[in-house]
């Protein structure tokens, strides 16, 4: 059975890692914080690791998924990092959300020393993540792709290969574009709800089943609804996310009208305190600024 090694251990990350694990591939684990994953490992069955080095000196296979690209960055390029610590041949697969040009780069970094680096983030969030159904968009050379592909299949339902390095952080801007919308439409469909005397929850199953129902509305809507702020995704990732979209889009005369709306309001509501919610706490934000 193939060596695998996942670097980033969090919300979603600690879940995959568990999904090969039962699936039967030995997994070690690292995360900046050993204690943390030290405690994760009897749930999800992982053997934690103190270094990137321990984790992926015999790897197969090496899944990073991080918060920031500077994190991937770091995991991959520093000492004692992958490209320093992973034998050649392994194969290195970067599931964050991160930038185009920085998954290109890692590409050249690991063809230079035998590694080859798919980038391969992924929608669905906590609960993709937790059901094994998320959609996994990649990026890199099909044959490194064909060989991760049984052990994508353990996370992901929707997986393909998008085209070569780059494409699958490409797809995955493309996917935050379309899920800004949606969720800024859902958060204002709530909030004039609830002024016009309407049930929201009866007004959202009125009309998730017709034009407007989306995955947002069936999913993240009713936990908006419930109270329910807990980050399946982090309001500071949705951030991220959508400035390497503005950075990606800078100077290619690509103007993305809504996508900077949405930023915007995700800027005001995180500095107002709400950077570690997750995304569907925006209906808070429409509520304070409907009540001033």
């Amino acid at each position: 059975m193939e060596q695998v090694a996942w670097i980033g251990t969090g919300v979603m990350g600690a879940q995959q890692a568990g999904h090969l694990v039962r699936a039967g591939y030995p997994v070690k684990a690292y995360g900046h914080h050993f204690e943390k994953v030290e405690a994760q490992a009897p749930q999800f069955g992982f053997t934690a690791c103190r270094t990137i080095a321990q984790a992926v000196a015999d790897a197969d296979f090496i899944f990073v998924m991080v918060g920031y690209p500077k994190d991937v960055e770091e995991v991959f390029c520093a000492p004692g990092g992958i490209l320093e610590s992973a034998k050649p041949g392994a194969i290195a697969v970067d599931m964050t959300t991160s930038s185009p040009t920085l998954a290109q780069r890692l590409y050249a970094l690991g063809a230079e020393k035998g590694i080859a680096v798919l980038d391969a983030p992924v929608s669905g969030g906590d609960k993709g993540a937790r059901e094994a159904t998320l959609s996994i968009m990649a990026g890199g050379d099909g044959p490194a792709f064909q060989k991760a592909l049984p052990l994508l299949e353990q996370m992901g339902k929707s997986i393909l290969l998008m085209g070569p390095a780059g494409c699958g952080q490409h797809t995955k801007a493309a996917n935050q574009i379309a899920v800004a919308g949606a969720t800024a439409a859902y958060t204002e469909a709530i909030l004039y709800a609830e002024k016009a005397g309407l049930d929201p929850q009866k007004m959202l199953d009125a009309i998730g089943g017709g034009a407007a129902g989306s995955w947002q509305i069936a999913n993240m809507a009713p936990r908006a609804l419930a109270g329910d702020f807990a980050p399946g995704f982090f309001v500071k990732h949705f951030i991220k996310d959508m400035k390497i979209i503005h950075d990606e889009t800078a100077g290619r005369g690509v103007t993305l009208e809504m996508l900077e709306s949405v930023l915007a309001l995700y800027e005001r509501f995180a500095a107002a305190g709400g950077e570690n919610d997750g995304t569907q706490a925006l209906i808070k934000f429409y509520r304070e600024q409907s009540s001033t």
